[in-house]
């Protein structure tokens, strides 16, 4: 990904003005202090996040007593290290992080999926006429030298009759979009279809995506929300109450998308409003695919994941994936809200 400075942040939570946003339910007023709470990101703030800085902005944590910090960590990589040290209350990792880290004993647990399919894909420029995985014979593939990413090529070449062996992989690290627009790579592996696509289109540059789930890889959730195994086990109160309002926060995102972008701008003024508006609209389907409700996690998808990681020798054996989640602490909501606004204006 091309990344931004990732730099801690305070989120103060404001509306734009003249934005209408609606707070949740009815008007809150404690007499006892706010419980602090800290989020951690995996990346600085973008569409995905649209609906924790909307349960923010109208007032979802706060009816529930938390006072809670939304931040990008200076080296993201290590949210799961923070969480499951009791650092961070929260965090947003992803799938494939969470089975890796449990198998090096970090006792974190994800406790809602972000995202309910893999937004990570094979991008090409239109140009090069790269429609399905064998047509990557003798082709160079930029990738940023994450192991699973090589697993899921791999995964998608042997289904299409090939294998590593017939590509020329290179290591261009986070640099996906200039690799493939310089022609550094004839292809990359690891660009989001909801954000390296928009940027490169924004250049000039029409892309072909083959999403991993479409060729071999299984489903997976993307992105998650985590917590630590003693803060699901001892807090489930405060687990269920600081979800319960991200979950309303997820639903008002996607009832009114402009809202939440509004709410994401004010947060975070350095957001390219253009590309996170195109990022949303992408992302809303997906948040709730399949599901009855925002963060609806299965052991199903977990166990096929974990199983094909283990063929792939990425994680043991050994490793119980029911274990590395829990849907429990989840609320009982409606269905999701049809969207009634796009994110424009």
């Amino acid at each position: 990904m091309t990344m931004r400075s990732l730099t801690r942040r305070r989120f103060v939570a404001s509306v734009a003005a003249g934005a209408s946003i609606a707070s949740f339910g009815r008007s809150h007023r404690t007499t006892r202090a706010a419980e602090q709470v800290t989020v951690a990101l995996d990346w600085y703030p973008n569409a995905n996040h649209a609906g924790l800085f909307l349960a923010e902005a109208q007032g979802g944590f706060a009816a529930a007593d938390l006072d809670v910090e939304l931040y990008t960590p200076s080296d993201p990589t290590v949210v799961l290290q923070t969480v499951g040290a009791g650092q961070d209350t929260f965090g947003i990792s992803y799938q494939t992080d969470v089975l890796l880290a449990r198998a090096q004993g970090v006792p974190v647990v994800s406790v809602a999926a972000l995202v309910q399919h893999p937004l990570v894909c094979v991008m090409s420029l239109e140009s090069a006429g790269i429609a399905r995985p064998a047509d990557l014979a003798g082709k160079t593939v930029g990738y940023p030298g994450i192991p699973s990413q090589e697993a899921y090529l791999a995964t998608m070449l042997e289904g299409d009759g090939l294998s590593l062996s017939d590509v020329n992989l290179v290591n261009v690290e986070f640099n996906l979009v200039p690799a493939v627009i310089s022609g550094q790579a004839d292809a990359v592996m690891g660009a989001y279809w909801t954000h390296e696509t928009i940027l490169a289109e924004r250049e000039g540059y029409p892309v072909e995506i083959m999403r991993v789930e479409e060729w071999g890889v299984p489903d997976f959730y993307e992105l998650v929300l985590v917590a630590s195994e003693s803060k699901v086990a001892e807090r489930t109160e405060l687990a269920t109450a600081f979800l319960t309002a991200v979950q309303q926060g997820y639903q008002a995102a996607i009832a009114d998308p402009a809202a939440a972008l509004d709410t994401l701008v004010t947060a975070y003024p350095e957001t390219d409003r253009a590309v996170e508006e195109q990022g949303l609209e992408l992302l809303i389907p997906v948040w709730t695919d399949g599901v009855p409700a925002f963060g609806v996690q299965t052991a199903e998808r977990w166990t096929a994941y974990a199983d094909w990681m283990k063929g792939r020798g990425l994680i043991s054996t050994g490793l119980d994936p029911t274990a590395a989640f829990t849907s429990t602490l989840l609320p009982s909501l409606p269905a999701t809200p049809a969207a009634v606004a796009s994110p424009t204006g």
